[in-house]
């Protein structure tokens, strides 16, 4: 008897359920199909890693013109501080020699220099001059004087891999958004894992996360991960031009999620392998001027 009220009650609200507008049947939805890329390429990862060491080996200087916009985030109050863009002019040279000056109409606003060891900045609006040594000892409660030149040399060109690094490939592919053709774009990609062995232990520390996207198997971006294994930089490469006679992005984004900056470059010109002399990368500091130093 029990089994028999059941299957009539079930009965009996069936039609109930249908008249409310449900249906128990499936319905079919029409999406937006990706659109892929004309050419994929297929690469075994020795000779992904060895295109991106081949690049880095070719080049020994750079110069680019740029128009640099920095803006200073604050996630927890919810607020961000946009400077106005001033135009830019990168100075690199192997193994880490960087220089970087940033102009408001012909005035020299900023001036970084770094041998690799050693780097000076000078702010010539305030008067003033911040010197130290690129490797921190003890990190700073104010974000920006834990800002180090190598992470600017980092960002600009993606590395070759040192001979302790490990690395892994895997292939995946993202799907995104073109708002102006108002379409999907289905990106296929590699994305290069390079780790180091910590000292006397088995485990694995990440360096950097490099992906290519498998079109043209150039990078797009490259993640930067501390000592600590905490993510540091993020770096976004986009639009890549051909200048000279190698290609370059066109547009280079900078984050730095623990001090909440970032930079975006916006990339005029690039002249790569010049002759560079030593006295380029240093800043004069003028008489009078208020320094301070960093460790």
């Amino acid at each position: 008897m029990k089994s028999r009220c059941r299957c009539a009650s079930a009965a009996l609200s069936l039609p109930l359920f249908l008249l409310s507008g449900c249906s128990l049947l499936p319905t079919t939805r029409k999406l937006p199909i990706p659109r892929a890329p004309i050419i994929t390429q297929t690469v075994a990862p020795q000779e992904l890693v060895a295109q991106l060491n081949q690049r880095w080996a070719a080049l020994d200087a750079l110069t680019a013109t740029v128009d640099i916009q920095a803006t200073l985030l604050k996630s927890k109050e919810g607020l961000a501080k946009d400077y106005p863009s001033c135009r830019g002019y990168i100075v690199m040279r192997k193994p880490q020699m960087l220089r970087v000056v940033g102009q408001y109409f012909g005035v020299r606003v900023f001036d970084m220099a770094s041998d690799g060891k050693n780097f000076t900045l000078l702010v010539p609006p305030r008067n003033k001059a911040i010197t130290g040594s690129n490797s921190m000892k003890t990190k700073s409660s104010t974000g920006l004087e834990n800002l180090r030149p190598g992470f600017f040399f980092d960002a600009m060109v993606v590395p070759g891999l040192d001979p302790d690094d490990l690395y892994s490939v895997t292939a995946d592919s993202e799907t995104v958004e073109d708002a102006s053709k108002k379409h999907l774009l289905l990106t296929p990609e590699y994305i290069l894992n390079v780790m180091r062995h910590k000292k006397g232990t088995q485990e694995l520390a990440p360096v950097r996360v490099v992906t290519f996207h498998r079109d043209d198997l150039l990078p797009y971006q490259q993640d930067l991960y501390d000592e600590e294994g905490n993510l540091e930089t993020l770096v976004f490469y986009e639009h890549y031009e051909e200048f000279g006679n190698g290609k370059y992005p066109a547009k280079v984004t900078i984050k730095r999620p623990i001090e909440g900056i970032q930079i975006i470059l916006t990339v005029e010109k690039v002249a790569q392998n010049m002759t560079l002399k030593d006295d380029q990368f240093q800043v004069k500091i003028p008489d009078g001027t208020q320094i301070q130093n960093l460790e």
